[in-house]
C-alpha cells in the first residue's frame, strides 16, 4: 500500500539515489536541496516550507513528500497550498514524480489521489494539476483522478496542459 508523507532523516540516502536518478531526465526530485548543506538541514527547510517561513521569492506554502510502498521511496510529490501566478500558469498546486525503477504501477495515479485528498482537508475544492502535452503518462494520470482540461498554454518549456481536479474524488489506483 502506497503512503506520502513527509521526509525523515532515515530518508536520506534513497532520497538522494532517487534525486541522481530523476536528475538523469532533467527532473528536480529534491526541490530546494543543496549537497552543501546536507539532508538533515534539508529536512528543516522543508518543514519551514510547509509551515509558511522562509520561502525563497515565487513559493508559496508547499509540502514536498516522499512516496513510499513497503518502506521503500518510490516517488514524491509536492503539495502547493495556495497559487502564486506563476503556479496558477504552469506549476499548479500538485507536482508528483515517480521513479524509474517503480513506473508503470499505478503509483503516480495513486500518489495524486492522495495529494489531492492532502488539499481536500485544508479545504480546497479543485486543484489545479499541469503537465507537459507531450508527457500522456502523466496526462493519464490527471484524467484518472477526475482531472477535466481547462487548455493548453505554451510555456517556458512547451506547450502544457492544464487541468482541473476534484479533491474529494474516491481515491483511485
Amino acid at each position: 500500500m502506497l503512503e506520502i508523507r513527509p521526509f525523515t532523516a532515515a530518508d536520506g540516502s534513497e532520497a538522494l539515489a532517487a534525486r541522481t536518478e530523476l536528475d538523469a531526465e532533467d527532473f528536480d526530485f529534491l526541490l530546494g536541496y543543496s549537497s552543501r548543506r546536507g539532508f538533515d538541514s534539508y529536512l528543516e527547510q522543508l518543514q519551514a516550507h510547509e509551515d509558511g517561513l522562509g520561502l525563497p521569492p515565487g513559493w508559496v506554502r508547499s509540502a514536498l513528500w516522499g512516496a513510499f510502498v513497503d518502506g521503500h521511496l518510490v516517488g514524491r510529490t509536492s503539495i502547493r497550498f495556495e497559487l502564486n501566478e506563476n503556479l496558477r500558469a504552469v506549476g499548479g498546486n500538485i507536482g508528483y514524480a515517480v521513479r524509474p525503477a517503480h513506473r508503470r504501477r499505478g503509483y503516480a495515479t495513486q500518489i495524486l489521489s492522495l495529494s489531492l485528498a492532502q488539499l481536500a482537508q485544508r479545504n480546497i475544492e479543485t486543484a489545479l494539476v499541469t503537465c507537459r502535452e507531450d508527457n500522456l503518462a502523466s496526462a493519464r494520470t490527471i484524467e484518472a483522478n477526475g482531472g477535466v482540461l481547462e487548455n493548453i498554454i505554451e510555456a517556458s518549456d512547451g506547450p502544457t496542459k492544464r487541468y482541473w481536479v476534484p479533491t474529494s474524488a474516491t481515491p483511485r489506483g
